[in-house]
């Protein structure tokens, strides 16, 4: 389910618990209510509330590293890109077309994973329409075999030229590398089984707040806040979760910058 979605609904669930737990509490006969019975319910309160944020917690750290190590391996894709076009300027005005070819790649790559913004202009690429948004492209994996296909029928005239030829293979090794960690990076880590669990453990949470708490406006509103900060903080998890798209996604710049280094002559 999309964490857009998934938000209001977290919240509607929690102040509804809440909302139980307290109407349950009014209608409950005194000696339901006696010390004891309340005191332990606050123990399960305080064990259910360091185990919820321990696990936000490690949640938290999870997808921020992912996003971060996702976020780091474009922009380390976007420079092997830009590096091994300036490799193929350098062995000279035989690999024009390989160069286009790779232009119309990386335009591809763009308009595909951020299909929300303008697409580049000045550069032909293929249809994205129907490709995804994250994961393997069957159109655009052909462009890439197709560059490393074309650097390997290069006739080298000189050994300097053989050089770069030597070296644009090697580059055009850590692009597919480089490529294949940026599609990894972009799948979800979190199982939606393990998140329904979370949601059942909160809702427990709340629902046991509003069977302890007195009902008076403080209450009401100290528990609809917390309700709103904790469905913000899964929130922010659940997009982070995803570094394309959603509200903390992965931005275009640093591919936009390596076509457009690639576009000088």
């Amino acid at each position: 389910m999309p964490e857009f979605w998934s938000a209001p609904l977290l919240l509607i669930l929690l102040l509804a618990a809440a909302a139980v737990g307290y109407f349950v509490r009014s209608r409950l006969p005194e000696r339901h209510r006696a010390r004891d019975s309340i005191e332990l319910v606050q123990l399960t309160i305080s064990l259910l509330v360091t185990f919820t944020a321990i696990v936000l917690g490690l949640l938290t750290t999870s997808v921020k590293a992912g996003f971060d190590a996702a976020y780091n391996a474009r922009g380390t894709y976007a420079a092997q890109l830009a590096q091994l076009d300036e490799c193929l300027r350098q062995y000279g005005p035989e690999t024009q077309p390989i160069r286009g070819q790779l232009r119309s790649y990386a335009a591809g790559v763009i308009a595909s994973t951020w299909p929300d913004e303008t697409p580049p202009a000045e550069v032909r690429y293929p249809d994205v329409s129907r490709m995804p948004l994250t994961g393997e492209s069957g159109v655009l994996g052909a462009f890439i075999n197709d560059v490393g296909k074309e650097i390997h029928r290069l006739a080298p005239k000189d050994p300097l030229q053989q050089g770069w030829q030597s070296s644009c293979l090697q580059q055009y090794s850590d692009v597919v590398k480089s490529r294949w960690t940026v599609i990894e990076g972009a799948r979800p880590s979190i199982s939606m089984p393990f998140y329904w669990v979370l949601v059942l453990w909160l809702v427990i949470l709340f629902a046991s707040l509003g069977l302890t708490a007195p009902g008076n406006p403080v209450t009401m509103i100290v528990i609809a806040l917390s309700a709103i900060s904790i469905t913000a903080a899964v929130f922010v998890i659940m997009d982070l979760d995803l570094p394309y798209g959603g509200l903390f996604g992965i931005p275009s710049g640093s591919m936009r910058h390596a076509l457009d280094d690639m576009m000088r002559p």
